[in-house]
């Protein structure tokens, strides 16, 4: 009996000795809020085991980091939002500023097509010269452009007054029509 009291001595003594460390031991610090923002997981259940019992767990220090972390994340997707939304609003500026700026291209373009259609038109008033009786030598059968009013109506073209040619007066060839026209081309593109 004695050994069996003992024993029995021994294993209640050996629970005390046990209760006793354990109730001494260091309690583990609360995580802190850059653990809970690394592992999501832990994260997710301690907020589970705080929601369990919110009354009583209030204040304790690891629900209040949690719920930190919880509001860091929730502050970082933001910013990560944000930065997305502001990348996305800036390409969409750059396609419409490029879209504005071929629209004033092709205006430019067209601008300028007309105007040289314009000037085009223009000079061709000096190509055709049209046929009429007065000037014309009906032996060279080429036209007179004095008598014909030709060269009067160009930008600061110098007129002479119509002179009366004798009955005999040698008749203008080709080649100086083509000087005339180039003399009035060569002044137009001077007054511009």
């Amino acid at each position: 009996m004695t050994s069996m009291l003992m024993r029995k001595m021994r294993l209640v003594l050996a629970a005390g000795i046990l209760l006793l460390i354990s109730a001494c031991a260091k309690e583990l610090p609360p995580r802190t809020v850059d653990e809970f923002v690394q592992n999501p997981i832990l994260l997710e259940a301690t907020m589970v085991r705080c929601a369990e019992n919110r009354s009583q767990k209030k204040y304790d220090a690891e629900c209040v980091n949690a719920r930190d972390a919880v509001n860091r994340i929730a502050a970082m997707q933001e910013k990560a939002r944000r930065a997305e939304l502001e990348a996305q609003s800036e390409q969409k500026r750059q396609a419409l500023r490029r879209t504005q700026e071929a629209a004033a291209e092709a205006r430019r373009r067209a601008a300028e097509a007309q105007r040289l259609r314009e000037e085009a038109a223009y000079l061709g008033q000096f190509d055709a010269v049209p046929p009429s009786d007065s000037g014309t030598d009906p032996a060279a059968g080429s036209v007179d452009p004095a008598a014909s009013g030709a060269g009067t109506n160009t930008p600061g073209a110098s007129v002479s007054p119509p002179q009366t040619a004798p009955e005999a007066a040698p008749a203008e060839t080709p080649a100086d029509l083509e000087a005339i026209r180039e003399e009035l081309k060569r002044r137009q593109d001077e007054s511009q």
